[in-house]
């Protein structure tokens, strides 16, 4: 059986800088959408035929489901792509946000927009490692529970990248 190529996406990894600390803008999906409903995600999605690049996808997307215009957001870079078990090349697009900022939901996408201290994220006893039989193999998944919401999979995977580039920047390695 011929293997089908990844397709291609793109979030935006929006940190917002606050006066006295910097946190992570997360989303939760509605629960009828059919990829991943009710999950726990960062704006983005689909590369789609005129975007020019990924960084162009991620704002776009984050525009279309968060209301959070690109003018609000400062780039840093990109993660390492993602590859995700339901067929997605993801690229994270990293970047500052600088409050005030208001946000407008698409209801359709997003039941709830959020944030989690950055903090939370760096601190490895907050990482858990989980595992679950999938279609007869066994798939490994990263977890970063936060007061209720259940951070896992791509979202925390992509979160974990973000954590080596942080741990590698500030000369703690990995």
């Amino acid at each position: 059986m011929k293997q089908r190529a990844p397709i291609p996406a793109a979030v935006l990894v929006p940190l917002v800088v606050h006066a006295d600390h910097a946190s992570v803008l997360l989303t939760k999906r509605t629960d009828h959408l059919h990829h991943h409903p009710g999950q726990i995600s960062f704006p983005g999605g689909r590369v789609e035929k005129g975007d020019a690049s990924a960084v162009e996808t991620a704002l776009r997307e984050t525009e279309e489901e968060i209301g959070l215009h690109s003018r609000h957001v400062e780039l840093l870079g990109a993660l390492p792509d993602y590859l995700t078990g339901t067929g997605f090349r993801v690229t994270p697009v990293v970047g500052l946000v600088m409050p005030p900022f208001e946000l407008k939901l698409d209801a359709f996408e997003v039941a709830e927009a959020f944030e989690v201290p950055l903090s939370h994220f760096l601190d490895p006893a907050n990482h858990e490692e989980h595992s679950i039989m999938h279609e007869g193999r066994l798939r490994r998944f990263h977890a970063m529970p936060y007061e209720g919401y259940f951070i896992w999979g791509a979202t925390a995977g992509i979160i974990m990248s973000l954590y080596r580039v942080l741990r590698v920047e500030d000369g703690r390695g990995v």
